[in-house]
């Protein structure tokens, strides 16, 4: 069965799709891939839970976004092993600047700032499915499983994310936060990036 319908959303939702270059240098840095894509699950369950332990008087987002730092640890335990069965050791890897330079628009008044730290978190998460798509087209057969395994829960966790941030805002005043940090995002992708990283920009 196509994986494409599940991540037509995604495809849909962001500015433009990953360069293949980017996929093309993926396999050639396979160990480097699923080390920091085991970094990426631990940071997006720790982004859900700091939002939990700051905004405690919104129970309905929490109740969501404790379902989803869960599944985060998950696929965290999922990658853990996948590295185990390929032989890839868990070692040290620099973090991208991806996440810090998209959250720089973030505004600091509330509630704001919890909209757009929402949006943030649906574009990485969106950028993360449509990675995981392209990935398990071109990567070996077990590690192509797993990203496929992956696809449809991160394809729910960024329209969770974009629902919870309409709760707090306008339609116009999502479209508009929406649009800007989308194309922040892209241009991030699309920048000459010397380290490869699972959000890097075009390999340099």
């Amino acid at each position: 069965m196509s994986s494409r319908p599940i991540v037509q959303p995604v495809l849909d939702f962001l500015s433009g799709e990953t360069p293949s270059v980017w996929f093309s240098t993926a396999t050639l840095n396979i160990s480097c891939l699923l080390i920091d894509h085991a970094n990426c699950e631990k940071k997006a369950a720790s982004a859900a839970l700091g939002l939990i332990y700051k905004y405690i008087e919104h129970e309905t987002m929490l109740q969501k976004l404790s379902r989803l730092a869960r599944e985060e640890l998950r696929h965290f335990e999922m990658v853990l092993s996948l590295m185990s069965s390929q032989g890839v050791d868990y070692e040290f890897v620099s973090a991208s600047g991806y996440a810090n330079n998209l959250r720089k628009s973030v505004r600091t008044h509330e509630p704001s700032r919890l909209i757009d730290l929402l949006i943030c978190g649906a574009i990485v998460e969106a950028r993360s499915c449509e990675r995981f798509y392209g990935l398990s087209k071109v990567l070996p057969a077990e590690i192509s499983e797993l990203y496929t395994k992956l696809l449809q829960s991160e394809a729910r966790h960024f329209e969770d994310y974009l629902e919870m941030a309409s709760d707090f805002s306008s339609n116009q005043e999502l479209d508009d936060r929406v649009g800007l940090f989308l194309e922040c995002e892209y241009e991030l992708i699309m920048t000459a990036d010397p380290n490869f990283r699972f959000h890097s920009g075009l390999p340099s």
